[in-house]
Parts: C-alpha cells; structure tokens; sequence
C-alpha cells in the first residue's frame, strides 16, 4: 500500500508533462498577431511628417522622423522590451531569453522615408517586429534565445544604421548631407546617438543568432501572381557606370547625313543594345538607362558629346560582369559604326549581391505554408537594411503584396490581410529559428 501514493503521484506527473508538452506546441500553433492593433499602428506611425497630400515627409533626422521614434519606443515599452539607442541612433528594444547568453534574434526595419513617401516602406518591418514582441509577451512565450527589435538608422538615406553595426560606416560618411539638409553626424548626434564611439555599435559574425525583415515588396509580382508570401533569396547587386559618347558638334543644316559624328544617335544605338542585351539571357537580371545629357544642347547643333548612365543588377555578381563585357562590346562595334568614341567609368556606388540564408528562407516557406499561405521564391530588386546585416548574421526577408506595385509614393498601399499574413509569417519563422540549429 505504501507504494500506491508513489505510483499515483509518479502517474499525475507523467499526465502534467505530457499535457504541459502538447500544450506549448498547441499555443504556438494557434498563435496570431493582433491586426486591428497592427493597422492602427500603421495608421498613427504616418500622421509623423504627413503632407497636405497624403504623402510622407519623415526623412532621417527631421523633426518628423524624432517625434515618430519617440512614438516607436513608446510602443516597445508597451510591448515588454528594454529599449535603448544605441551609439549610431539605431533603437534597440531587448527580450530575455531562457538562457541569456544565446546570441539574439534580431528582427525590424526603419522609420525614416523618402520625401513625400509612403507608410509602409519600412514601417512594416518596424510594427511587425514589435507586434511580434508584444504577442509573445503577453502570451507569456519566452524563447530560448534573447530577442531584439531594431529600428535602424536613416536606412532611406543609406543605410546609416546598419553599416554602423556591420562596422562599415566611414567616416567620410558621417560628413555626407542628409535629406534633413543636417550631416550624417549631427543627425546621429540629434537622435540621441554618439557619431565619436560608432566602434561600440558594430557586432561581428556570430553575435546575432539571425536577422529577419518584412518588408512590401514594392513591385507587383506577388499581386499579378495573386501570392500571399514572398521568400526573399537575396538582395541584388547593383553596379553602376558613367558611359561617354564623344563625336563632333557641328551645323545641323549644313552637315549630310552620312557625314555626321552624332554623339546622340551612338548613344540610342546604345540603349537599344543593353536592352538587348540585359534580356537574351535567362534570369531576372535588369539593365537600365536613367540618365542621359547631350551637348550642346541646342535644336541645329548636332550633339558631340553625350554622358549617360548604365545600372545593371542581379543575384549574381558574375553575370552582372559578364552582361558588362557584352555591353562593352557591343558599344566597340557602334563606336565604329557612327564614327565616335565610347568610353566606360565605374563609379564608386556598387552594393554587392546579398544572398539570404537557406535554411532561413525554409523556415519563412514552411511559417507561410503553415498558415495556408502561397510563396514565391524572388530577389529583391531593392536595397535593404539585410543587404548590410547579412554580412553579420544569417539573414532572411518577408515580402508581402504591394498593390499596383507603387512604393516610394503616397499611393503605396498594402492590404490589411496581406499585412497580417505576413507578420503572422514572420513570428513563426522566429519560433522557429528559436528552436532549430542555424551553427
């Protein structure tokens, strides 16, 4: 008989624990984001710097961009973290973890804009991240490594926040004026940061578990494909050129045609063959012409001079270099053609490719396919904060919806359900960093 309270009481704890085991499991699966909360967030965060059209005016470092910070930490504190700014003006909101001396998850985004920008560039990363944070607080979900939620520094204007903490911010770069019309330095400075100890901020390889950043996608392909989710392989490399055409000005009306040195007509030549050939490979790679200048300048002088720009971009440095040699060519042979001179300079202004982590991105699949919701596997065509970050730390990306594919723009806009998805897709995926091996 004496054993029979032992067995009952050995019995109860075996039903506690296998209870209490699928209970965790359960609550995970079963947990969601708040969207009202979410989309009223979004809709507070943009009365800072709103504009008498419906635009945003909330560049870096403007009177804007401090008051909706102030807003933002507010918002972290509510949601349990300790908040700090750290010495480049990134804002830190920490989380404890079960065993404190894990390297942290960090996920966020930034709050500045472009001029007359939008209210989800940037924004949703932000929110998201401290919806996330919030949600598992007050569900009581502690996680085994530490959280962290960052919103980084002047991302629109260069990504000053996170090249401090991947410790490639220059100094030469401190000196460069902002859209705020205020340097590099004294915005930091007027963000509470300190522009003098910007060795304090950088982490090195290994300090942060992972990164992670939802983001719209800021194209349309998710709305023509109707797909929930976007599973970021990587940020393109971006390379660019000056290119200049040199022939001979001269008479409009007095020079035949099959005498002419038109530096114009070269460069149209031009244009159409890096149309040509940016699309005779497979890929996504793009190629474009944005700027162009002839001179003189005058309707009866025919152009002797020409200075146009080319950008090339893709996933893969090597086929940006060889679309380059195919460029170049071709500009040989319509050198020769038009009689002229075609010369190529790089300029210092290239962001290499920055593939996301593998394993990273089968976690945002599998979060996604979890919750019912259709992916796609694409690059992103744009810059981000996790171009910098994937430098550190291994680095994934959420892409959700942009309807009309408009950003940078007051018409950006993005669903309340394609917002919610995507959140709900990015605390899963933390979950499940959290639990999984990523050494």
């Amino acid at each position: 008989m004496a054993k029979r309270p032992f067995v009952l009481i050995s019995v109860f704890i075996l039903i506690f624990v296998l209870v209490g085991s699928v209970f965790p499991e359960d609550q995970m699966n079963n947990l969601r984001v708040n969207s009202q909360r979410l989309e009223q967030r979004i809709t507070a965060l943009a009365e800072f710097g709103k504009n008498a059209h419906g635009g945003l005016d909330r560049v870096a470092f403007s009177d804007a961009d401090i008051r909706g910070r102030k807003y933002l930490i507010s918002l972290m504190k509510d949601a349990g973290l300790d908040v700090r700014v750290d010495e480049a003006g990134n804002i830190i909101g920490h989380r404890e973890g079960q065993e404190p001396d894990l390297p942290p998850i960090m996920f966020g985004s930034h709050s500045d804009t472009v001029p007359d920008g939008g209210k989800y560039d940037g924004a949703l990363g932000v929110l998201g991240a401290i919806e996330c944070a919030q949600v598992l607080n007050e569900q009581n979900i502690q996680t085994k490594h530490p959280l962290e939620v960052v919103v980084f520094t002047d991302e629109e204007g260069g990504l000053v926040g996170s090249r401090a903490m991947t410790g490639t911010l220059t100094l030469d770069a401190l000196e460069v004026i902002s859209h705020s019309m205020k340097t590099i330095r004294q915005g930091i400075i007027d963000l509470g940061g300190n522009p003098e100890k910007l060795d304090r901020v950088a982490r090195k390889d290994g300090d942060i578990k992972a990164f992670l950043e939802i983001h719209i996608e800021q194209g349309k392909i998710l709305e023509t494909k109707n797909i929930d989710i976007g599973v970021v392989e990587g940020i393109v490399g971006i390379s660019w050129w000056n290119i200049t055409i040199e022939g001979f000005s001269n008479h409009a009306g007095t020079t035949p045609m099959d005498m002419r040195q038109d530096a114009l007509l070269a460069a149209s030549h031009l244009i159409i063959a890096v149309n040509r050939v940016v699309t005779s490979v497979s890929g996504r790679q793009v190629g474009t012409v944005g700027r162009i200048k002839a001179e003189p300048g005058a309707p009866n002088v025919i152009p002797g001079k020409v200075v146009m720009s080319l950008e090339l971009r893709d996933l893969s440095g090597e086929k940006i270099q060889s679309l380059y040699e195919k460029i170049e060519k071709e500009a040989q042979t319509i050198a020769q053609q038009t009689d002229t001179q075609i010369s190529f300079s790089s300029i210092d202004a290239m962001a290499i490719p920055a593939p996301t982590d593998p394993r990273i991105r089968k976690y945002i699949d599998e979060s996604a396919k979890e919750l019912d919701l259709s992916t796609l596997y694409m690059p992103s065509g744009a810059g981000h904060d996790a171009q910098d970050m994937a430098k550190i730390a291994p680095t994934g990306m959420i892409f959700i919806p942009s309807v009309g594919g408009i950003s940078h723009s007051p018409k950006e806009y993005s669903r309340p359900e394609d917002v919610v998805n995507g959140v709900n897709v990015l605390l899963h995926t933390i979950l499940k960093i959290d639990q999984e091996t990523l050494d």
